[in-house]
């Protein structure tokens, strides 16, 4: 759908507050990456934590995914730490490990094996929240209401990307940073700490640092910059050959993702940021590629991508020891503009669900300049 007409039909005012500030609260009513597809198998459970929010992420032996709230209402036992069982009425259920209470995968209680024939207690009235999920492009999307006691469908889809090609992802790293996602955000997007963290020979240093100028343009809640010619000192990218050409995109709630170009071949390079708590939120980073060299490069790139995740979580280390005096944060142009861009689409995303309207994405076309 256009960036600018996303229908509204849940009001933040309904259910949890709305984010107050940079750095508290969450982007709510979307989808955030919850997992790969390949990783839940049929017949199995996991639990996450996503938003703060303890999520039982399932697939039935039948193959039908499923996502409801990883906590029995009876005495609170993990549901997760149970099974999938049908009992020979046709349905697979989730059977809580402490009592064996039964749950479809739409949360409604199936059975409560405890009550005997003349106890009419209507098991049924008994329900678990359950949570919209999608799997698409090989990833599992959760989508988190800002009203938990709704059961609209969601009004979005998940986001799609391009350049999922080569079929099933090439690389994947994941790391969990001690930050709120805000702070993930504005830091994976930062153009200018990469001279000063990420020091490696074959990336860049301070001593290579020059003028940059970059076309962006609003995109579906986000924005991108425009298809350009990587830099002359991002020696990385030389090992694909040719002419290869780069578009990055960031989107709600915490997507970015790199999509190259070299002739008919194709990299992609996805970052997704999942709030798990306040204080924390995991970075998952994944790679497609049609490109012949990403096969026998790719041990290199994992070892890149593995130095980068710990160089960026040390910085965050770091940083934290300053958050935790809630000092002001001085935000200047032109390198902290896709920083504030963020903090824009934030509030918009949640002014909008709020007052019942469309999102009008306040991102307006610009060339950005700065030194890295």
């Amino acid at each position: 759908m256009p960036a600018d007409s996303a229908p509204a039909t849940s009001a933040a005012s309904q259910g949890k507050a709305p984010p107050q500030g940079f750095g508290r609260g969450f982007v709510l009513d979307t989808w955030y990456f919850a997992a790969l597809a390949r990783d839940v198998a049929p017949g199995s459970m996991k639990r996450h934590e996503l938003l703060g929010e303890p999520v039982l992420i399932g697939r039935t032996k039948a193959g039908r995914l499923f996502a409801m709230r990883d906590i029995c209402p009876h005495r609170a036992a993990p549901l997760s730490a149970g099974r999938i069982v049908d009992k020979g009425d046709g349905a697979e259920t989730v059977e809580c490990p402490y009592h064996g209470w039964r749950f479809r995968t739409d949360g409604v209680c199936a059975a409560i094996p405890s009550l005997v024939d003349d106890q009419a207690f209507e098991a049924e009235r008994i329900r678990v929240r359950s949570y919209p999920v999608a799997e698409s492009q090989g990833m599992v999307f959760v989508f988190l209401r800002s009203d938990p006691r709704s059961d609209a469908e969601p009004d979005h889809p998940p986001p799609t990307f391009p350049g999922v090609v080569g079929g099933e992802a090439k690389l994947v790293e994941w790391m969990d940073f001690d930050s709120h996602i805000d702070h993930a955000v504005v830091g994976l997007m930062d153009p200018a700490h990469g001279p000063y963290v990420h020091q490696q020979w074959w990336w860049r240093s301070e001593h290579s640092m020059h003028e940059k100028a970059k076309r962006f343009e609003p995109r579906e809640l986000g924005f991108a910059m425009v298809r350009h010619a990587p830099s002359s000192n991002s020696r990385a990218y030389k090992i694909l050959g040719g002419a290869p050409a780069t578009e990055i995109t960031f989107r709600l709630p915490g997507y970015r993702w790199e999509h190259i170009q070299v002739g008919e071949r194709q990299v992609l390079a996805l970052t997704c940021l999942t709030a798990v708590t306040e204080t924390k939120t995991r970075i998952t980073q994944i790679f497609w590629s049609d490109h012949w060299v990403f096969g026998l490069a790719r041990p290199f790139l994992r070892m890149g991508v593995v130095a980068f995740l710990k160089q960026d979580g040390g910085m965050v280390n770091l940083q934290n020891e300053g958050l935790r005096y809630d000092p002001a944060l001085i935000w200047i142009d032109d390198a902290d503009t896709q920083a504030k861009w963020y903090q824009q689409l934030k509030r918009e995303w949640t002014k909008s669900r709020a007052e019942g309207r469309g999102f009008v994405n306040p991102v307006k076309a610009a060339t950005l300049r700065w030194k890295s």
